[in-house]
């Protein structure tokens, strides 16, 4: 005998009394998703010592949870509406759970990439059926509102990662930065088993194993590349080779589509301008935006000396700018008044401005940093919903699954591109900037330990031009986008 019993889904007119409580569960559940994406950087001296990790595994480590997460979005997203939201919901916080689990108590480096792999398959259950939940559970105003805070929440996993890193390292075991997980996946397991209504699209046949397949291939193999790219060469064979291979499984998988009477993803969304639009302006947007922060993060490592976790501490106040105005309801109320097109321009100039003022403004102390960081904060609390809710409001509402895996796959593909694009100009810029007895140098660390007396200075100056190109790129990047998102969709309504 069942013990709790799912809450029937509200019907057109009623609302769930306990709507903003499950909105929370679904949003930790968000965090930890996002945060094991970031919380690991500060650990990769530890795990290289204690598990005796190279290079390659280190990189595997972080990467491995990455690609299986991207690779799954689809699928995922397909499964939440044929199986359940509900119940893949609950299947994602099992296996997130399961996979932190292992991850904390490993004893090798094959373990724990192993255990990030497995946390990669919840974590892809987790991000499209938290807000395909939330579609179901809010609408009219509440929506805008609750989507706003869904999506700030990634913003506060991302900057929080690092600090949260390492204050578990300065006090904890390094499996603790896992280890933590599993009391807040329990917790978010009995609550969302108790109050989440369970939500299906209607019956579409059998389920697309194919597709399914080809999707996540093709995916996980242009994921793979892009990730690849700056650290093993572009022109290297396995990353050309993995770009064509997941070009031509993705090629297939859109052929796949469609011919069959129930495909996995309904091409016909792309004949939808809006659609188009709005995904366009995901890719573009997370481009510009991820880029430029990651570009950001290493500014103030490694020129103004900031270890990882205090550099992430020093980013908070973005993130909670963030969360500030999408939970006070400030930036659904803007949006609503300014439209979603008008909100995502202006969201995405604001974002460019601060990046500009942060780049570009000269100043040793907090103060400049702080208010560029806040003025970013602002633009990304508008332009985040706006574009999520573009993407969602495109589609029928029984295809929320669909609609949270597409928007999910497009933000993986523009914030990987992002950090490897404008990572490659740095790299470019820095190389063409270093004095001639120190061109060999790979990276900045490197070149910083081969230079001697005077040449160091040069070193650092080199790499804080190099930085200050990347980021106003990514902000040029960011602004761009955010126009032709705007632009797509003005021009669809």
């Amino acid at each position: 005998m069942t013990l709790v019993q799912p809450v029937a889904v509200p019907t057109a007119g009623t609302r769930l009394p306990h709507r903003w409580l499950i909105l929370a569960v679904l949003c930790v559940a968000q965090l930890v998703v996002v945060l094991d994406n970031t919380v690991l950087t500060v650990a990769v001296p530890v795990l290289t010592t204690e598990l005796g990790a190279s290079t390659a595994d280190v990189q595997w480590m972080i990467n491995a949870y990455a690609l299986v997460l991207s690779g799954l979005l689809l699928t995922a997203g397909a499964a939440a509406d044929r199986y359940g939201r509900r119940r893949m919901l609950l299947a994602g916080l099992v296996l997130f759970g399961l996979g932190s689990l292992v991850a904390g108590l490993a004893s090798t480096s094959g373990q724990l990439i192993a255990a990030r792999a497995g946390m990669g398959v919840g974590g892809a259950l987790l991000v499209t059926s938290t807000l395909a939940v939330a579609m179901q559970v809010f609408d009219g105003p509440e929506r805008s509102r609750a989507i706003g805070i869904w999506a700030a929440t990634s913003a506060l996993g991302f900057a929080v990662g690092p600090p949260i890193g390492g204050t578990i390292l300065a006090h904890l075991p390094w499996g603790a930065i896992f280890l933590l997980n599993v009391p807040i996946v329990l917790a978010c397991l009995l609550v969302g088993r108790a109050l989440v209504p369970e939500s299906r699209g209607p019956a579409a046949g059998r389920l697309d194993v194919w597709g399914a397949t080809l999707s996540t291939a093709g995916l996980t193999a242009v994921v793979f590349s892009i990730i690849a790219g700056p650290e093993r060469g572009w022109a290297s064979t396995e990353v050309v080779g993995a770009a064509v291979v997941g070009v031509l499984l993705l090629g297939s998988f859109v052929r796949w589509e469609r011919r069959i009477s129930h495909p996995m993803l309904d091409m016909h969304f792309f004949r939808d301008r809006r659609f188009v639009g709005a995904i366009s302006g995901v890719v573009l947007i997370t481009f510009g935006a991820t880029g430029a922060l990651f570009l950001l993060t290493q500014h103030l490592q490694f020129v103004r000396g900031y270890p990882a976790w205090e550099a992430g501490l020093r980013m908070a106040p973005f993130a909670l700018s963030i969360v500030l105005l999408n939970v006070s309801g400030v930036a659904a109320a803007v949006i609503r008044r300014l439209g979603l097109a008008a909100a995502i321009a202006v969201g995405m100039a604001l974002l460019a401005a601060g990046l500009a003022v942060v780049t570009l403004v000269p100043s040793d102390g907090y103060g400049v940093l702080l208010g560029g960081l806040l003025v970013m904060g602002v633009g990304c609390a508008l332009a985040n919903p706006a574009i999520v809710e573009a993407v969602m409001s495109a589609i029928p509402a029984e295809k929320a699954g669909a609609g949270a895996g597409v928007d999910g796959t497009m933000t993986e593909v523009g914030s990987s591109l992002g950090i490897a694009v404008l990572g490659a100009v740095l790299n470019a810029r820095f190389a063409a900037l270093l004095p001639a007895g120190l061109a060999g140098a790979q990276s900045f660390p490197a070149a910083l330990a081969a230079a001697e007396g005077p040449q160091r200075q040069a070193v650092t100056s080199a790499f804080a031009s190099a930085l200050e190109t990347g980021q106003m790129v990514g902000a040029a990047a960011v602004l761009t986008g955010g126009l032709l998102a705007a632009a797509l969709l003005r021009r669809a309504a």
